[in-house]
């Protein structure tokens, strides 16, 4: 018997059409709206990113999506998403971490790991599932929405998880730009040593933006170069992510098939494409390979996309699962954040930054 041929991926491009279309009209209404907070209150408060899958959830716990949109909301929950994670690579680059020095760079992957270590920690602690306590973690130590919408697909996370470790770091994300100034002032501490603190705690490189700006050029410099370590990152944490899961999967699908023999793993069960993709255009980044007058579209492209799935994943959420679990998902987000200031504070004074 001939088997029957699989659909080509024109073929499947139809049945997407009406889930995508739902997407876009959520991430346009996100867009529209963060354009009237600019409009109104002079700078985004809540991210077209944040917005999107609010909005998408809102919308999917009055409505329930039929079943000929479903395929389209399912691409673009995790295909577009992997496409987001790969383009981010070309916003990274090696070269930026040349002018910090080697003891603030180790000492500010020190802090990200360590940040990892103990949100995780936390997350268990406190009964979180794995894959929620990772998320966490990620956002928590590495760049908030960003660290958790590259991970979410690397281990696999439900669109539940997503939108709960978004929601709730997004709104810890805006009270940190608004407390940190007070607390450099509180602490006496010099535009360097804000900038560096900034860098290291908030979450996304706008916000250490607006964290930093207000206190100086100095302190922005600062804080926007450390922001970057942190953000390189993420590449070698979605790496070593992705070949835990991958040995993880494996472990579990020799336990449910002990008869069938052992076989060498390939470098696509442990690495996710996407992943590959990340490093691929991150190196050639840093070897200058990209021109840089495309940079900056690949950053748009990369935001857009993210947005998008953002939406389908609000559109994939069920409110009710994420409300039942908000207070254990607020305290792990809330007590990983001091931990993650006192790391810094500590590196800090450790250092004896000027």
């Amino acid at each position: 018997m001939i088997p029957a041929r699989r659909p080509g991926i024109l073929a499947l491009i139809p049945a997407l059409i009406p889930g995508l279309i739902a997407c876009v009209a959520v991430a346009l209404v996100a867009v529209a709206v963060q354009a009237l907070e600019v409009r109104l209150f002079g700078r985004g408060w809540i991210d077209a990113i944040v917005l999107s899958i609010l909005i998408g959830a809102a919308i999917r716990s009055v409505w329930t999506p039929p079943a000929a949109i479903l395929p389209g909301i399912e691409f673009s929950a995790r295909s577009l998403l992997e496409m987001a994670v790969v383009l981010l690579g070309a916003s990274v680059s090696a070269a930026t971490v040349i002018a910090i020095g080697p003891g603030l760079l180790a000492g500010t992957a020190v802090v990200v790991v360590l940040a990892l270590a103990v949100s995780y920690g936390i997350g268990r602690l406190l009964r979180l599932p794995h894959r929620m306590a990772v998320l966490i973690a990620c956002g928590n130590a590495i760049c908030g929405n960003s660290a958790i919408a590259a991970v979410a697909p690397v281990i696999d996370a439900d669109a539940e998880d997503v939108s709960a470790a978004i929601a709730f770091t997004a709104v810890l994300g805006i009270a940190v730009v608004l407390l940190l100034p007070l607390l450099g002032q509180a602490l006496q501490m010099t535009d360097v040593r804000y900038g560096v603190l900034a860098g290291l705690t908030v979450y996304a490189v706008p916000q250490v933006v607006a964290a930093t700006l207000p206190v100086g050029a100095v302190a922005n410099q600062a804080g926007t170069l450390i922001k970057l370590v942190r953000v390189l990152m993420l590449g070698p944490v979605c790496l070593c992510l992705a070949i835990v899961t991958g040995l993880r999967r494996r472990g579990r699908d020799s336990r449910l098939e002990r008869t069938s023999p052992v076989r060498g793993l390939a470098i696509r069960q442990l690495v996710p494409w996407f992943i590959i993709g990340f490093l691929l255009l991150m190196a050639a980044r840093s070897m200058n390979l990209i021109p840089p007058e495309l940079l900056p579209a690949l950053a748009d492209s990369a935001k857009v996309l993210t947005i998008l799935s953002m939406a389908a994943l609000g559109l994939s959420t069920d409110a009710r699962a994420v409300a039942r679990s908000g207070v254990r998902i607020a305290s792990v987000v809330i007590l990983s954040l001091l931990a993650l200031l006192g790391l810094a504070l500590g590196l800090i004074y450790l250092l004896s930054l000027a």
